[in-house]
Protein backbone atom coordinates (compact mmCIF):
# COMPACT_ATOMS: atom_id res chain seq x y z
CA UNK A 1 0.00 0.00 0.00
CA UNK A 2 1.36 3.13 -0.73
CA UNK A 3 0.88 6.08 1.30
CA UNK A 4 1.11 9.90 1.10
CA UNK A 5 0.80 13.02 3.21
CA UNK A 6 -0.73 15.20 1.30
CA UNK A 7 -3.57 18.25 1.57
CA UNK A 8 -7.34 17.48 1.75
CA UNK A 9 -9.50 20.24 0.53
CA UNK A 10 -12.09 21.62 2.94
CA UNK A 11 -14.09 24.15 3.05
CA UNK A 12 -16.46 27.04 0.38
CA UNK A 13 -16.20 28.05 -2.23
CA UNK A 14 -13.12 30.26 -3.17
CA UNK A 15 -12.57 29.99 0.87
CA UNK A 16 -10.46 26.98 0.82
CA UNK A 17 -8.70 25.52 4.18
CA UNK A 18 -6.99 22.49 3.75
CA UNK A 19 -5.56 19.42 6.40
CA UNK A 20 -2.96 17.65 6.30
CA UNK A 21 -3.53 14.42 6.37
CA UNK A 22 -2.22 10.49 5.53
CA UNK A 23 -3.90 8.55 3.08
CA UNK A 24 -3.71 5.79 0.57
CA UNK A 25 -2.47 7.14 -2.71
CA UNK A 26 -5.57 5.40 -4.47
CA UNK A 27 -8.19 7.12 -2.30
CA UNK A 28 -9.66 10.87 -3.53
CA UNK A 29 -8.17 13.40 -1.94
CA UNK A 30 -10.74 14.69 0.22
CA UNK A 31 -11.61 10.75 0.59
CA UNK A 32 -10.96 8.11 3.61
CA UNK A 33 -7.67 8.88 5.20
CA UNK A 34 -5.50 7.30 7.98
CA UNK A 35 -4.77 10.32 10.04
CA UNK A 36 -5.04 13.84 10.15
CA UNK A 37 -1.25 15.35 10.86
CA UNK A 38 -1.90 19.24 10.31
CA UNK A 39 -3.82 22.05 9.24
CA UNK A 40 -3.20 24.97 6.48
CA UNK A 41 -5.35 28.05 5.82
CA UNK A 42 -3.70 30.35 3.23
CA UNK A 43 -6.53 33.26 4.34
CA UNK A 44 -5.63 34.30 6.84
CA UNK A 45 -2.50 37.13 7.13
CA UNK A 46 0.27 35.63 7.83
CA UNK A 47 -0.84 31.78 6.72
CA UNK A 48 -1.87 29.47 9.59
CA UNK A 49 0.31 26.57 9.24
CA UNK A 50 -0.31 24.37 12.04
CA UNK A 51 1.52 20.58 11.81
CA UNK A 52 2.36 17.94 14.00
CA UNK A 53 6.07 17.41 13.18
CA UNK A 54 6.75 14.09 15.20
CA UNK A 55 3.97 12.43 13.85
CA UNK A 56 4.52 13.68 9.92
CA UNK A 57 8.67 11.95 10.97
CA UNK A 58 6.96 8.81 12.49
CA UNK A 59 4.73 8.65 9.27
CA UNK A 60 7.97 9.25 6.90
CA UNK A 61 9.59 7.20 8.93
CA UNK A 62 7.49 3.72 7.99
CA UNK A 63 7.66 5.12 4.58
CA UNK A 64 4.78 8.11 3.83
CA UNK A 65 6.26 10.23 0.98
CA UNK A 66 4.82 13.88 1.51
CA UNK A 67 3.56 15.86 -2.04
CA UNK A 68 5.37 18.77 -3.20
CA UNK A 69 2.67 21.16 -1.27
CA UNK A 70 3.19 19.15 1.90
CA UNK A 71 7.24 19.38 1.78
CA UNK A 72 6.47 23.22 1.64
CA UNK A 73 4.43 23.31 4.43
CA UNK A 74 6.81 21.60 6.61
CA UNK A 75 9.95 23.62 5.60
CA UNK A 76 7.78 26.62 6.39
CA UNK A 77 6.76 25.97 9.76
CA UNK A 78 10.52 24.38 10.85
CA UNK A 79 11.73 27.67 9.79
CA UNK A 80 8.79 29.60 11.44
CA UNK A 81 6.57 32.82 10.77
CA UNK A 82 8.62 35.61 8.71
CA UNK A 83 9.60 38.60 10.59
CA UNK A 84 8.99 40.93 8.29
CA UNK A 85 5.20 40.77 6.29
CA UNK A 86 5.27 43.57 4.12
CA UNK A 87 1.87 45.07 2.64
CA UNK A 88 1.44 45.99 -0.54
CA UNK A 89 -0.02 49.59 -1.25
CA UNK A 90 -2.52 50.61 -3.90
CA UNK A 91 -0.70 53.62 -5.79
CA UNK A 92 -3.59 55.82 -4.92
CA UNK A 93 -2.12 55.38 -1.23
CA UNK A 94 1.60 55.87 -2.31
CA UNK A 95 0.48 58.82 -4.28
CA UNK A 96 -1.42 60.00 -0.83
CA UNK A 97 2.17 58.98 0.99
CA UNK A 98 4.07 61.32 -1.15
CA UNK A 99 1.85 64.17 -1.45
CA UNK A 100 1.83 64.14 2.48
CA UNK A 101 5.87 63.65 2.88
CA UNK A 102 6.25 67.10 0.49
CA UNK A 103 3.56 68.94 2.27
CA UNK A 104 5.56 68.03 5.54
CA UNK A 105 9.28 69.57 3.70
CA UNK A 106 7.70 72.41 2.36
CA UNK A 107 5.91 73.30 6.32
CA UNK A 108 9.37 72.10 7.58
CA UNK A 109 11.37 74.87 5.42
CA UNK A 110 9.02 77.16 5.82
CA UNK A 111 9.73 77.15 9.35
CA UNK A 112 13.19 76.91 9.11
CA UNK A 113 13.42 80.05 7.11
CA UNK A 114 11.52 81.96 9.77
Amino acid sequence: MAVKIRLARHGSHKRPYYRVVVANSRSPRDGRFIEEVGRYNPLTNPKTINLDLEKIADWQAKGAQPTDAVLALIKAAQEGPKADTQVKKSKKQLAKEAEAAKAAAEAEAAGAEE
